[in-house]
């Protein structure tokens, strides 16, 4: 996906392991991270109050102070160049073990250091691994909570637990909506390059058939011109009705309403092989009983690209087309083959014979193309009827 599909502006919030982009989202935070800070109260005011030694008062100020700089290090672990994942469980267990001695240096009163512990192993760990440490986090409290206060460790052994568990729902929601919107735009993205890939063809057949016709008429005219003035005048009236049909259609192909018919398209072919000078066997009124409108529309953009070819490519003097109703091994299947006694084909198959085989492969047919002898022959099948048509 490119940056192009990525949503912008207030669609992208700042998530959890996110760097923020401007003043605002970095208060918003901060406060967000100063919410959680209360845990700290109980240790701050336990220094605050002179428990403890100067000596051991400065240690605990040390301590605390390194203990909220690796947590907020944790937090904002993606800010600059993202941690790796060892470094990341590295910096847990050193803020496991400093919680653990100052608890038991300082007091009961540092239980509270347990549910950043708690927090960060929710937020910094992948979710499996979270599942793991969370309850974890909680054991090791519990042991150290026998060693000072047994009570209170009871009490905050819920807390962490639940804090931990809880922190780890929000990254894997944070995650997933993530990955939502790249889905979104993904869907978004492969949507229109379908709709390029259909513009594209149908702008190939459309094209390709009106422009081989026009220049078709417009040499036979230039050929009449010196000598039947009038029959060259009909050949231009010719290419000024293809060319505007040509334009409606390529109008109806942009906005996408365009459904060829079978019929029309029968006629078209009867027109351009008999200005080609080739021989036109087609079937007077084609036989569609149960066809769907998808069905039909395949089988007349494979008759106009077969057309096109024998006009353009095969230099043939005679072309047959045919529109069977057969039984296959797949079921019934409706049957159009174009056959000329031109040069035959060669090669990999061109644009066109690509698009076609998609499009019959949409309405749920196959294409079957390649030289027959002396010529070329092409096959279309689709279902006579799909479901939901």
């Amino acid at each position: 996906m490119t940056t192009e599909d990525r949503p912008r502006g207030p669609e992208r919030a700042t998530g959890l392991g996110q760097p923020p982009r401007n003043r605002r989202e970095l208060l918003r935070k901060l406060v967000w991270i100063g919410v959680w800070l209360v845990f700290m109260s109980s240790p701050v005011h336990d220094l605050a109050a002179g428990h403890h030694t100067p000596s051991g008062t400065a240690a605990g100020w040390l301590g605390l102070t390194l203990f909220a700089g690796v947590y907020l290090l944790l937090v904002f672990r993606n800010m600059g160049h993202p941690m790796r994942r060892p470094l990341v469980a590295g910096l847990i267990v050193g803020l496991c073990l400093l919680a653990v001695t100052l608890c038991l240096t300082l007091g009961a009163d540092w239980l509270g250091l347990f549910c950043y512990v708690s927090v960060a192993c929710g937020a910094a760990l992948p979710l499996r691994a979270a599942y793991w440490a969370v309850p974890a986090t909680g054991a090791v409290m519990m042991l150290v909570g026998l060693a000072t206060d047994a009570t209170q460790a009871w009490n905050l052994l819920l807390v962490v637990v639940l804090i931990g568990f809880a922190m780890a729902g929000v990254v894997q929601l944070i995650r997933t909506t993530v990955e939502l919107r790249e889905a979104r735009a993904t869907v978004a993205h492969l949507a229109a390059n379908e709709e390029r890939l259909r513009l594209a063809r149908d702008l190939h057949d459309l094209l390709g058939h009106s422009l081989s016709l026009i220049t078709l008429k417009s040499e036979l005219a230039g050929r009449m011109l010196p000598g039947h003035p009038d029959k060259a005048a009909q050949q231009v009236a010719d290419i000024e009705q293809v060319s505007r049909q040509a334009l409606v259609d390529v109008r109806e192909a942009v906005t996408g309403y365009r459904r060829p018919r079978l019929s029309a398209e029968l006629a078209g072919a009867r027109v351009a092989l008999t200005a080609a000078g080739v021989s036109a066997e087609l079937p007077a009124g084609p036989d569609l009983a149960g066809a769907g409108e998808d069905s039909e529309a395949a089988l007349a953009w494979a008759l106009r690209e077969a057309v096109t070819n024998v006009v353009r490519h095969s230099g043939a003097r005679r072309c047959v087309v045919q529109l069977l109703h057969r039984q296959t091994l797949d079921g019934p299947m409706l049957e159009l083959c174009v056959e000329d006694d031109g040069s035959g084909g060669s090669g990999a198959p061109g644009n066109g014979l690509t698009g076609l085989a998609e499009r019959l492969e949409k309405a749920g047919g196959m294409l079957e193309a390649g030289g027959a002898g002396q010529g070329f022959r092409l096959v279309a099948r689709v279902p006579p009827a799909r479901r939901g048509q």
